[in-house]
């Protein structure tokens, strides 16, 4: 009776083991996803942490503003002027938001909104590496060599991210229409200049 009480017992952890095997193996079948999954998933990404916010120009409505359509994520308009900074403020410690929220002028400097999109102006030619660095490490372009984002784009925020989030937000960026818009070079240091 006991060596059937033990048999027993084996099969039934045999079941177990062989069990949890098959729920990890499952677990991994369906951790992998699509490519269009994964875009689904970085437009869901780009959209919560508020990438147009900046990245995207703004039209006025009876709401207030809200994101142009035919220039969504294209950053700040190429043609478009800042108007006169307000020295005074900046020495104080304040920072300006444009009112489209494309460009920001602090200490740190004037800050232009990249554009994002497929187009060659934007991240259109970039690798995925030069993206996880630019994303991770604050480096314009995506090129270590390069100096660093200014304000306020949340660099640092998005170096906690997995590298699969980050892979979906690549892969929904290239999917984008390409809007083509060459941003201005940031400005750093703008007190300095003053």
């Amino acid at each position: 009776m006991k060596k059937i009480v033990v048999l027993a017992s084996l099969v039934g952890i045999g079941f177990l083991i062989q069990s949890c095997f098959d729920s990890n193996n499952n677990q991994t079948q369906s951790q992998t996803i699509s490519k269009e999954q994964s875009i689904e998933r970085g437009k869901y990404l780009v959209k919560i942490t508020g990438c147009g916010d900046c990245h995207s120009p703004k039209k006025m409505g009876p709401m207030g503003p809200f994101e142009d359509s035919a220039q969504l994520l294209s950053g700040f308009r190429a043609n478009d002027i800042l108007p006169a900074i307000d020295t005074n403020s900046l020495k104080k410690g304040w920072a300006l938001f444009y009112a489209e929220g494309t460009a920001m002028v602090s200490p740190a400097g004037i800050a232009y909104a990249a554009n994002i999109t497929s187009d060659t102006t934007g991240i259109g030619t970039w690798s995925f590496e030069q993206f996880k660095i630019a994303m991770t490490t604050g480096k314009w372009k995506g090129l270590a060599n390069n100096r660093h984002l200014l304000p306020p784009m949340p660099w640092q925020n998005f170096a906690q991210m997995k590298e699969e989030d980050l892979r979906a937000i690549y892969e929904y960026l290239l999917s984008t229409k390409p809007v083509k818009n060459l941003v201005p070079s940031a400005v750093p240091s703008v007190l300095q200049q003053l």
